[in-house]
């Protein structure tokens, strides 16, 4: 007989969650990728009672009995640090009615679906009938985990995306990104005004850029037989360890935003094909956060494929999908790939002002969900933060202002933050790396890029979620987390000229 018949009884809960999440990840996919419109109503009818289901698993009156035996049965320091998220993720859920859960779902995907052809038309007015009522139920929501958790509002939805981390964290840490970054962003653009780069010359059919995107895949290490790539409005990566589902985009006029995208969801997808298999179907065996799963992506997308080395691995083979010519010479493409330009389209954003669409989105949901402004405001907010921050004017322009993302839609509050966060990370992982492997760059140039996955997979892969976050990021990097990784970073590859990146 067990001597932890509580633990295991959690086990066997979650186990079954899984599936039903699997389930879950799956259906969401075809809704964005497969679904033919009509089928929309019945589809979030469908998620709503899925998702219902879920809850009611997840606050079952049985588990609040064996989290509590649990606590006094004999664990070692895995089975400890299972039920240290199994507990967090119990609390999470019971804070929460299942009436609030399907109606949330059910906004959500009615907000989502009437935005895939309210963005297009720039219709905010439209758009902003179905969003209301997903503002007053995220705020709600954010209501009821606060009085659980005794948080704020935002940072209890944060929390679910970000364990532990806080609004005051992310306003000192953005804070600090605020004071530098507009004059990086000035001298970066002074020095390549001087630069003279080929744009490759398209069109870039469709059919080739597909094949681009899977020999890249390939060249990364993703596992064809546990995975696969579509295409979507809006690129995303989810599904289950072993079963990825990665979308991109295409647009014949620019093969470099379907190629970034693909590779940004396949560093999502190598950490999800690389949890530890032994602890599959369990909390601890599933990502540490958001911002950890980010800086997985943008290690693949930022650190490695803009990077001069790594220029040169793609060079042949856009030469081999798309025709020989001299855009794609390795130092034309790399200096292409870096090149920096304020827009208004965050996921077509480069490098160095990616960070000023994370703050912007940060500081107007953050006084959304506070209850600080209303839905109404978010245009001039919208049109006042782009001015300042990256010198663009946004008015009348909600088609590519403040409805281009996907997420607000869904309700997904407090995952902004995750996006810099993740930079930050990625930043601190390859300096990491390049201590541990001082010729990492050179081995890049030459095709081996094992030393990268190996360093990912001890690291951050195989350790999952058995260490809080500030713990994991500790014994990666020897460290917490240090923004000034990312501002050395970016000064390095686009002012100092080292050669690295």
């Amino acid at each position: 007989m067990s001597t932890s018949p509580a633990y295991t009884e959690l086990c066997r809960i979650y186990s079954r969650l899984y599936r039903y999440q699997h389930l879950s990840s799956i259906v969401g996919w075809d809704r964005n990728a497969m679904m033919p419109p009509k089928g929309s109503t019945a589809r979030a009818a469908a998620e709503a009672e899925l998702n219902a289901l879920i809850h009611r698993t997840r606050t079952d009156p049985r588990l609040a009995d064996w989290l509590r035996a649990a606590a006094d049965e004999a664990l070692d320091e895995v089975a400890r640090a299972n039920l240290r998220e199994i507990r967090r993720d119990w609390r999470d859920a019971n804070a929460l009615p299942v009436s609030l859960v399907e109606a949330k779902t059910l906004a959500g995907a009615k907000c989502e679906h009437a935005w895939r052809s309210q963005r297009p038309a720039n219709d905010w007015h439209g758009f902003l009938e179905n969003f209301r009522v997903v503002v007053r139920l995220a705020r709600e929501e954010a209501q009821l985990l606060a009085d659980d958790s005794g948080l704020t509002r935002y940072d209890a939805l944060m929390d679910r995306f970000e364990p532990g981390v806080r609004a005051a964290d992310i306003d000192r840490i953005f804070g600090d990104v605020r004071q530098w970054l507009p004059d990086l962003i000035a001298r970066v653009q002074a020095k390549q005004r001087n630069e003279k780069v080929i744009v490759p010359a398209g069109p870039f059919p469709v059919t080739a850029q597909r094949t681009m995107s899977l020999a890249v895949m390939k060249l990364l290490g993703f596992d064809f037989e546990a995975g696969r790539l579509d295409e979507s409005t809006h690129p995303f990566s989810g599904g289950v360890p072993e079963d990825v589902r990665l979308t991109t985009r295409y647009r014949e006029d620019d093969f470099a935003q379907s190629l970034m995208g693909t590779i940004h969801e396949t560093g999502h997808a190598r950490y999800e094909q690389n949890l530890p298999r032994e602890w599959l179907g369990q909390p601890l065996g599933s990502a540490r956060s958001y911002g950890i799963h980010e800086s997985q992506s943008l290690c693949f997308e930022m650190q490695l494929a803009r990077s001069r080395g790594f220029a040169g691995l793609l060079a042949p083979l856009l030469a081999a999908h798309f025709g020989d010519q001299q855009g794609f010479a390795p130092d034309n493409l790399h200096q292409l790939l870096t090149r920096v330009k304020p827009g208004h389209i965050r996921v077509e954003a480069d490098e160095v002002t990616y960070p000023a669409h994370v703050i912007l989105r940060y500081e107007i949901e953050r006084a959304l969900i506070e209850g600080e402004i209303e839905a109404e405001d978010i245009p001039a907010l919208w049109d006042e933060k782009m001015q300042t921050l990256l010198g663009l004017d946004t008015r009348g322009n909600f088609r590519n202002g403040c409805m281009q993302d996907v997420h607000w839609t869904e309700g997904a509050f407090g995952y902004f933050p995750s996006y810099t966060l993740g930079a930050m990370y990625a930043a601190q992982w390859f300096a990491a790396m390049r201590r541990a492997v001082p010729d990492l760059d050179a081995r890049i140039a030459a095709g081996d890029l094992a030393p990268l996955f190996e360093w990912l997979g001890a690291n951050i892969w195989s350790q999952a979620s058995r260490w809080e976050t500030p713990e994991l990021v500790r014994r990666a990097s020897g460290e917490a987390l240090n923004a000034h990784y990312l501002h050395t970073h970016l000064e390095a590859r686009y002012l100092g000229g080292s050669g690295k990146g």
